[in-house]
Formats: structure tokens, C-alpha cells, sequence
């Protein structure tokens, strides 16, 4: 089971990459976490949305076998705030392995989507999946891609119906060029841009969207 949170809070970096918090885990059945947290590394990063009173301040992935409850818990004791749920992930793009603890080198973006009122669920899934997938692959200059729709909320708080990761060089936070991948030229990029933002639209993406710069380190514990 994949299970996904949003946290809020101060001093969260060092928290939860923090060795006790991963042996408190390890021993409720989770076998890996995934830390995506605002940092020192991603502040130049020029493009961000928040829906939230505060914007999230980290986004924590973990695969377990054991009960959500514990893992919730354990998560709340070191934030200000959790929101959590679980996914069912797709893999457009395997990330890149790391070693245990170590920074990916990227501005790892999370994208936090609501199905927007005109769109039933199988719609949604099918402008996401099978007709915006293949366009985002194609306009940006991503190296890992996962797509997480929520099953089930775990915890009270906003609707969210998915969470998606998409890895961009680090000069992507402040090149549209190295974003697009368009090589310096202005009108490929422009036509890369424009293709993408019809895409976005045709499943209401640019809604309603949290966008989450992030330095990413996953740990096998």
C-alpha cells in the first residue's frame, strides 16, 4: 500500500529525514519513505501555487505493509498539520535511483489536482492518462514522472484527487528553457508552452492546483 501526505510546519527537513522518525516506521511495516520537502535548495524556484491558507511545506511518501493509523500518528507527532490519503501510483517516468538519504539532483515538482465540476472521474482519468500524458512527456524536459490518484482520504481536510511528481533539471527553476527542454529556441519553446497549456486545460489543471517545489530523498528502511 502507497499512502501520501501533505505536512505543515517549521523545521520539517531535519525532521523527517530524521533516522528515529524511520525506525519508528520501519517498525509499524513501512519498508520506504519518500521525502519531498521545501528547502534552501528549491527557494529560487519561480513558479508556485497554494490553495492552502499556508502552502504545504512537504510532501511524505510511504509504502507499507502494515495499517494506515499508526503511520498518520506517527507523521502528526512532527508536524503542525497532516493531511494524508491513499494512492494507486502509475509510472509514466521511473525516476532515477538514489542512494539511501541522498538529494536527487532536481527540482522535484508536486502537483496537487482536484477533478474540476464539469468533469465526471472517468473522464478526468482518461484526459489525464491516456490523452495528457503522452503531451507531457513530450513538451517538458522531465527524467521521472509518477502519477498518484487518491483512493481514499485517511485524514480530515480538503479534497484532493491526485499528487503528481514530475523531476526537472535543477535549471529549471529559473529557465522556461530548461523547463520545456526547448534548447534556447524561443519559438520551439512557445510551441511547447502552448501545447502543453491546451492539455492542462482539457483536464482542468490549471485549477484549483497546489504546485510544490521540492528536493526529493527517498530511504529504504
Amino acid at each position: 500500500m502507497k499512502l501520501m501526505y501533505a505536512l505543515w510546519g517549521e523545521g520539517l527537513d531535519e525532521r523527517l529525514r530524521g533516522v528515529e522518525l524511520h525506525k519508528e516506521l520501519a517498525g509499524l511495516g513501512v519498508f520506504e519513505v519518500q521525502v519531498n520537502v521545501r528547502d534552501a535548495d528549491v527557494a529560487a524556484a519561480q513558479v508556485r501555487h497554494s490553495t492552502y491558507d499556508e502552502p504545504i511545506s512537504a510532501i511524505v511518501s510511504v509504502r507499507t505493509e502494515g495499517e494506515h493509523a499508526p503511520v498518520t500518528a506517527a507523521l502528526a507527532a512532527v508536524a503542525d498539520e497532516v493531511n494524508g490519503w491513499i494512492v494507486d501510483e502509475r509510472r509514466p517516468i521511473v525516476p532515477p535511483e538514489v542512494a539511501d538519504g541522498v538529494r536527487t539532483d532536481a527540482l522535484a515538482n508536486i502537483a496537487v489536482l482536484r477533478i474540476p465540476e464539469d468533469l465526471t472521474r472517468e473522464q478526468w482519468l482518461h484526459n489525464w492518462h491516456v490523452l495528457h500524458t503522452p503531451v507531457a512527456i513530450e513538451t517538458q524536459d522531465t527524467f521521472g514522472y509518477v502519477q498518484n490518484t487518491v483512493v481514499e482520504a485517511i485524514t480530515p481536510g480538503k479534497r484532493v484527487d491526485a499528487l503528481v511528481e514530475e523531476l526537472f533539471p535543477m535549471a529549471a527553476m529559473s529557465s522556461a528553457h530548461a523547463f520545456y527542454g526547448s534548447g534556447g529556441d524561443e519559438e520551439e519553446l512557445q510551441r511547447r508552452v502552448t501545447r502543453l497549456m491546451e492539455s492542462v486545460v482539457r483536464f482542468g489543471a490549471h485549477l484549483n492546483l497546489d504546485l510544490v517545489p521540492t528536493s526529493r530523498y527517498v530511504y529504504r528502511v
